[in-house]
């Protein structure tokens, strides 16, 4: 989604082309199309390598003689425009007319370095992010139908240039009849059919990449891109994260986010507060004193690192034109469609890793950075320790924005997986564009500013909140229901375990020990069976203590 409650947002000096929606075709129609590029891609991709390895060393032998041949039966329908440039260039053209969909897909495979060439991530990052608009006469209609209300009923004005076009939908500037200043949000036309049908060609498509390219892990970079789009586009979904943001940070006067207008949003359509902010790249915050553009820092890095380290809810598509400055000053964050979500075990893990990067421990970092990936076939994750442990050291020997900043050092560590075949959730690479965009921003704020050194505050507050009583005390209530039920479990446990333990004990009267291993064997399968029932954790081995002495007392007794 494109930036949409700031003031001076680029986009709105652009002049928009006219969207056109694009034919309805059937799921079957639309997968020629598709297979047309990707085989358009594909013999686009040999044209390139056949003309680079012409006169080379590589340019010779059976194999080179081959591909030759295929590229002069192939060359003569591939599209002109495109078949001499180069790949990467080649991909992100035919994105591009493919639409929105693979627009979106593009996009985001231009964050996953950590799985793909270095020069397709950079291409893929030019991919179109000012797109043709839909009339003004449609987006109104767009409203009334979504809404189920007249326009005169909700708004003031609404002005007819939009601030911002993307590939699912746009914005414009508005006032409610109240007289606040909102932007109105709208998904355009055909673009959730289009979704929905083209997530059901890619998923197809993942299975048969998944076997000729098991390295990159096609399936599930597909089925994440799918999950995340086809959650954007319900603008209801949007409208809740803003307001979980907001409850999230309701102690921090300092950071903001606007607020919503149930009344005048729906599925498709989306009523929020305008924010009369500039940019953190504009001219007016540039020339703000010192002490407020040191405050903005420190109030960017406790919202990042509250998001990811403490509540596991971040957004997932910071850059500047996503970060306002409020008088105050004030941190405001929009276009909350796409956030980042964080079970506590991968939180956790995170926090330890950044903790430990900060604090400058380099073997902890890479130990707690190798335990949030997952090994692929092949895996190395001792080589991806040892790797990612010596560009850490390197890092705090020369630690500086220009030669190589924190943002670069966490990027390049998680890039570095792909060669040992250790791989990271989508969330990762979210929350690591998260920091290079802080870092990015910091920096225009505060040249030169030490971004270890403004995070260790606030991170070893999130660290330490982590062991606080009340904390601990919490995430035990989160078991206290299998606790209860487990002790109402206790009698029959014991009562059973005991008649298991005699009646094994009777059996080897002749040795002793036989009996103890008996005993033993009976209490662990208690145990193991109390933990089927539901009572899990470290406080298992409570059970087992009984049994333990139950088992000693009746061997003891037997052999003696």
């Amino acid at each position: 989604m494109p930036p949409s409650t700031v003031a001076d947002a680029p986009d709105a000096a652009v002049t928009f082309e006219v969207y056109q929606a694009l034919p309805r075709q059937s799921l079957f129609r639309r997968f020629l199309t598709t297979q047309r590029h990707l085989f358009g891609l594909v013999f686009g991709a040999l044209a390139v390598d056949v003309e680079g390895r012409r006169g080379t060393l590589r340019g010779r032998g059976l194999g080179y003689a081959l591909e030759r041949l295929l590229n002069f039966f192939t060359r003569p329908f591939l599209d002109r425009s495109l078949r001499d440039l180069p790949f990467p260039v080649q991909l992100r053209r035919r994105l591009e007319r493919l639409g929105p969909t693979y627009i979106k897909l593009g996009q985001i495979l231009s964050l996953r370095e950590d799985i793909l060439p270095k020069p397709i991530t950079e291409e893929l990052k030019h991919l179109l992010s000012t797109l043709p608009a839909v009339p003004f006469p449609v987006f109104c209609e767009l409203i009334t139908r979504n809404l189920g209300r007249p326009l005169d009923e909700m708004f003031l004005g609404i002005d007819e240039v939009p601030l911002g076009s993307a590939s699912i939908g746009q914005v414009h500037r508005a006032t409610t009849r109240d007289g606040d200043p909102v932007i109105i949000k709208a998904v355009k036309p055909g673009i959730p059919a289009i979704l929905r049908r083209d997530a059901r060609l890619l998923s197809m498509a993942g299975w048969v990449l998944e076997i000729a390219f098991p390295r990159f892990g096609p399936k599930r970079i597909i089925r994440e891109f799918s999950e995340y789009t086809l959650r954007e586009v319900d603008l209801r979904r949007e409208a809740d994260n803003a307001e979980t943001f907001a409850a999230n940070f309701v102690d921090e006067p300092g950071i903001v986010f606007p607020k919503i207008y149930r009344e005048f949003s729906g599925e498709r359509v989306l009523t929020m507060e305008f924010f009369d902010g500039r940019r953190p790249d504009s001219a007016k915050v540039q020339a703000m004193s010192l002490e407020d553009r040191e405050k903005l820092v420190d109030l960017g890095a406790e919202a990042i690192i509250r998001m990811i380290y403490k509540d596991g809810f971040f957004h997932a598509d910071l850059h500047p034109g996503n970060l306002i400055v409020l008088p105050g000053p004030k941190a405001g964050f929009i276009d909350l469609g796409m956030v980042g979500r964080m079970h506590d075990e991968l939180r956790r893990t995170l926090l330890y890793y950044y903790y430990a990067l900060v604090m400058g421990d380099a073997e902890n970092a890479a130990r707690y950075l190798s335990a949030a990936a997952e090994p692929g076939r092949g895996g190395d994750p001792a080589g991806f320790r040892r790797d990612v442990a010596e560009v850490s050291s390197r890092w705090r020997r020369n630690a500086n924005f220009d030669s190589f900043s924190l943002g670069q050092l966490i990027l390049e560590s998680v890039s570095r997986g792909a060669q040992y075949r250790m791989f990271f959730p989508v969330e990762m690479v979210l929350m690591v564009k998260a920091l290079v965009t802080f870092e990015g921003v910091g920096q225009i704020l505060l040249p030169g500013f030490d971004v270890a050194d403004v995070s260790k505050r606030h991170v070893r507050r999130v660290f330490i909140q982590q062991f606080s009583p009340v904390r601990l005390a919490q995430e035990g209530l989160r078991g206290a229901p299998d606790l209860v039920d487990a002790l109402v479990k206790m009698p029959l446990l014991i009562t059973e375990g005991l008649r298991v333990m005699e009646k094994t004990a009777k059996r080897s009267s002749e040795n002793p020990f036989a009996g103890l291993r008996g005993t033993l064997i009976a209490g662990f399968s208690l145990v193991a069976g109390a933990i089927i029932l539901g009572f899990v954790g470290p406080q298992a081995w409570l059970l087992y203590v009984p049994f333990f002495v139950i088992a000693l007392v009746l061997a003891v007794r037997k052999g003696g």
